[in-house]
């Protein structure tokens, strides 16, 4: 962390995260694909999935809350040479995280149609989505645990670790969609039960690994419980990916009930066709920051700026050339992508014109995405608060609201690029002042570790310098 090139050391630590991450999304990818091409009744079923996503949203927020602020923290405390502080936060954001995920089950299940009708299931896709999601909630407290703790063996290093976890919840996945929709005619129900499986084998996998020994960090029972301090201290940078994921269900609100008045019911299952597509180029960024976070962090916390400014120059050419490359790919082949999805002619004709204008600011987001990171890992809470409210919260909705009202659904899909570009200018502003403030410190830093030298020497030779 401290010496090794920053290049190799983000190749080392991104390269297993990028892997894990694009796997990952074949959670849901795998799901979309199977659904969407069942016989007859494929279109409506993945619309009442494209229903369930932002409800998931608000779920996978509780684990990126307390799993992401916990590593981010634990990096820093690493950095500083504070072990046993880092594993304090350990076992209080593993305590968190089981609290959480259990009442998030409870929850949803007491209040399953409520939520449903909410996020704008209507008569035709109502019996999909509630059968979707009541299996899903059963597995949800294992997901939420191995998601979050996928999060701190990535903040001590362990980048292989965090990878296979969701290897062997993707693979799992995917071998049991086919057995459970089609060899057993289980439908979107059996998509579920097939996804909390899964789950359930990543949970299995990174307890073995706290558990084995084999991690820098352990779990000692005496740190598993609620501490307020520490919880702050969590939840002050876990909250800006939490309030990201938050306003991203809050969207798919408004997106669904936007989408249903202006396309129908298969407009929402067209954009889940887009989602699906979205997140497999996207998975490549977030797996660089996840990379970049435990490096970025921890010399961060070592006040070894230079390294700090080298990370996030290495993440930000390399997240916006994956995006060139997506752009290009989405802008000349989105009927490729979109049919893999769905057979059905209407979603796929909304699809493709979605998926391009959708994207079509996708180019400058690598660089937001990493940007905003950037502040998250070095413990800027507010900044990074703000950053990811700016794109979903200040820029979004309102273009949501006011551009289907003259353009209709392709003022829907029109919305996300405008505040893509938008948030991304705010974004450099800000990461300008900050890297130059970095600056300042670094010289500030520099001098008064010469000050220290010169005492020494003078205090050894018994002269003055």
């Amino acid at each position: 962390m401290r010496e090794e090139k920053i290049f190799k050391l983000f190749l080392r630590f991104s390269i297993p995260a990028i892997i894990g991450m694009i796997i990952q999304s074949l959670y849901n990818i795998v799901d979309r694909i199977f659904i969407g091409n069942i016989p007859v009744t494929g279109g409506l079923a993945i619309s009442g999935i494209g229903v369930i996503l932002p409800i998931t949203f608000i779920i996978m927020g509780f684990s990126m809350l307390f799993g992401i602020g916990s590593g981010a923290n634990i990096s820093i405390k690493l950095g500083q040479n504070k072990k046993d502080e880092a594993e304090q936060i350990f076992g209080t954001g593993f305590f968190m995280l089981v609290v959480t995920g259990l009442a998030i089950t409870v929850i949803g299940l007491l209040f399953l149609d409520q939520i449903v009708n909410l996020y704008g299931a209507d008569d035709t896709i109502r019996s999909y989505a509630t059968g979707y999601f009541r299996i899903i909630l059963y597995g949800n407290v294992f997901n939420t645990i191995a998601f979050g703790l996928n999060n701190i063996i990535r903040a001590e290093g362990n980048a292989k670790i965090g990878m296979l976890t969701m290897v062997i919840g993707a693979v799992t996945n995917i071998i049991l969609d086919p057995i459970l929709i089609y060899g057993l005619d289980m439908g979107v129900e059996g998509a579920a039960l097939a996804t909390i499986i899964a789950q359930f084998a990543s949970f299995v996998w990174t307890m073995r690994y706290f558990l084995s020994g084999k991690s820098m960090l352990a779990l000692h029972k005496h740190y598993i419980r609620f501490r307020k301090e520490t919880v702050m201290m969590i939840v002050s940078i876990g909250s800006s990916p939490f309030a990201m994921q938050v306003a991203g269900s809050i969207i798919g609100i408004l997106l669904n009930r936007s989408l249903s008045e202006y396309g129908g019911s298969l407009a929402i299952g067209a954009y889940a066709a887009i989602n699906s597509v979205v997140i497999l180029f996207f998975m490549p960024i977030f797996g660089m920051n996840q990379g970049l976070q435990p490096i970025i962090g921890f010399n961060y916390g070592a006040k070894n700026f230079s390294r700090v400014k080298g990370a996030l120059k290495v993440g930000i050419l390399s997240a916006t050339l994956v995006s060139v490359v997506g752009f290009i790919l989405i802008q000349a082949i989105p009927h490729v992508f979109i049919n893999f999805i769905s057979k059905d002619p209407e979603i796929r004709e909304m699809g493709v014109l979605g998926l391009r204008r959708f994207m079509l600011a996708m180019p400058v987001i690598g660089m937001q995405i990493i940007s905003a990171n950037f502040f998250q890992a070095i413990g800027q809470a507010k900044k990074a608060f703000f950053l990811s409210m700016s794109r979903q919260v200040i820029f979004l909705i309102p273009l949501i609201l006011i551009l289907p009202r003259f353009f209709g659904l392709v003022g829907i899909f029109t919305a996300a690029p405008i505040a893509d570009s938008a948030a991304t200018v705010t974004t450099a502003v800000l990461l300008y002042f900050q890297v130059r403030t970095m600056n300042k410190e670094e010289q500030h830093f520099r001098e008064h570790r010469m000050e220290e030298i010169e005492e020494r020497v003078e205090k050894k030779l018994g002269v003055e310098i």
